[in-house]
């Protein structure tokens, strides 16, 4: 369920606003990701890291946690500034993608495991509003503190990975 809507509008209190970002090292190795979720009044930020892994897949890892971290049937929006992530979930590509047995239209593997994950948490709510924002703006907008403190949650966590693995 990516852009779905049901029959009355939802309360208040089963909404979220959830902001996403990843961060990784170069095309391979060290990240992590960060997640910040309104709701209930409240704030939670989440994050976590791998040691190999890309700045896609933390991107979509961020979803993931953020959609799973909450109690089923929200209302909730998810604001990223992956462009791959929002338009995949707006424009439905998972769906040709799995059709194909999860290869993209370059004939590689498309994340399977993440996308997979990715829509099973979006099935858990009532509706997943994908939202695209601009990455790392300089001046205030209605996105930005949400955005930036996911990129340091996601930034931080990256760190303590690569930290972890030069103390092996």
């Amino acid at each position: 369920m990516t852009e779905t809507g049901g029959g009355s509008s939802p309360s208040p209190s089963r909404e979220a606003r959830v902001y996403t970002d990843g961060a990784s090292t170069g095309s391979r190795g060290a990240g992590g990701y960060g997640a910040v979720i309104f709701r209930d009044g409240g704030t939670e930020e989440i994050s976590g890291g791998e040691q190999d892994t890309t700045n896609l897949r933390m991107e979509i890892t961020a979803a993931c946690a953020a959609l799973e971290t909450m109690d089923e049937g929200r209302t909730v929006t998810v604001y990223s500034d992956a462009s791959y992530l929002v338009n995949c979930m707006r424009r439905g590509w998972y769906e040709k993608w799995r059709e194909n047995g999860w290869l993209n239209h370059r004939k590689k593997p498309a994340n399977k495991d993440l996308w997979e994950r990715l829509l099973k948490a979006t099935e858990r709510h009532r509706e997943v509003r994908w939202r695209k924002v601009k990455a790392h703006v300089k001046q205030a907008g209605p996105h930005k503190s949400g955005n930036d403190r996911a990129d340091e949650l996601a930034v931080t966590a990256k760190k303590q990975v690569e930290g972890s693995s030069r103390s092996l």
